[in-house]
């Protein structure tokens, strides 16, 4: 029985799921409403046609009430992440690339982010375990050693143990600039750390791969001032989404799938640090808003 809510949403989300993780189990919404799905997330997503798969089930799934969904959505999510691993790919965009040979300029390495950026290969690194991410208004931490610290506003892929891209999320690669800069040989410092990652607010699973269309957009605010704001389409992405996934899964093998952060072409100026406090908001078309308050690790 339908419970009497309409949930508006554009051309693009008319063929579109989302699902949200919470603390009553995993929500799954649609133009037909919000369904409550009783499964393992692992298990749920690690399909070949996950969104075939996620129609039937808007055909016999519990509805959930409108204001108890918002509710859950505002208070009570968690990252859209099960066991699955977080890597990510760096260099991806134009302003990426020169972002990162200012930063290594003086260490000696900024001609290694020029050649990656030309390279067939790209540069693909281990990010995060599960445990070390964050969902949508939840902290994420910059390092207590590091003088310039940034978020990376990228599109997230989810993709299955066959190696296909099954849906989006948005990711927030936090990053210590003053340390990669250091020398490049210090990148897992710079990128792995307790709350270095966030994901979500949802998985969004389109019925066709998502459009190069798509705007990225970050905002980020220190109070009520507007300290940074810019947004990029993903047809500035230099490399194509299938073939970072590709790259991934050439040597490894990954059970539940996982996810790949597939870099960024927003990139705050060079006197930008973040503050503790200041909050994040990355929003990409058709998944919604990802927002994160920035704190530190307590000694």
């Amino acid at each position: 029985m339908r419970l009497g809510f309409t949930i508006h949403v554009s051309r693009q989300e008319h063929i579109a799921m989302k699902l949200y993780k919470t603390t009553i189990g995993i929500l799954l919404q649609s133009d037909k409403g919000v369904h409550l799905l009783h499964e393992d997330w692992d298990v749920l997503i690690n399909r070949k046609n996950l969104y075939s798969y996620l129609v039937q089930q808007t055909k016999h799934n519990e509805l959930v009430n409108h204001n108890t969904f918002n509710e859950l959505v505002k208070n009570d999510l968690f990252a859209p992440i099960g066991s699955q691993e977080v890597w990510a790919a760096g260099v991806t965009y134009l302003r990426s690339r020169d972002a990162r040979m200012e930063e290594a300029k003086a260490a000696g390495g900024g001609d290694f982010y020029d050649r990656v950026y030309s390279a067939q290969r790209p540069e693909i690194f281990f990010k995060a375990l599960p445990q070390r991410v964050v969902g949508d208004h939840q902290e994420v931490n910059i390092r207590r050693d590091s003088t310039w610290d940034v978020p990376e506003p990228e599109l997230t892929l989810y993709i299955n143990s066959f190696g296909e891209i099954q849906g989006y999320t948005i990711g927030n690669d936090m990053s210590s600039r003053s340390i990669e800069g250091e020398n490049p040989l210090y990148l897992p410092q710079a990128k792995s750390y307790e709350r270095s990652a966030a994901l979500g607010p949802c998985l969004y699973v389109p019925q066709k791969p998502i459009s190069k269309d798509t705007t990225i957009s970050i905002v980020i605010k220190r109070g009520d001032k507007e300290m940074f704001k810019d947004s990029i389409q993903l047809s500035r992405m230099k490399r194509e989404l299938t073939e970072l996934a590709a790259y991934l899964f050439r040597e490894l093998d990954f059970p539940s799938g996982c996810y790949l952060m597939t870099g960024t072409g927003m990139v705050p100026s060079n006197d930008f640090t973040l503050h503790v406090g200041d909050v994040v908001a990355i929003s990409i078309e058709g998944i919604g808003t990802l927002t994160n308050t920035v704190g530190k690790r307590e000694r």
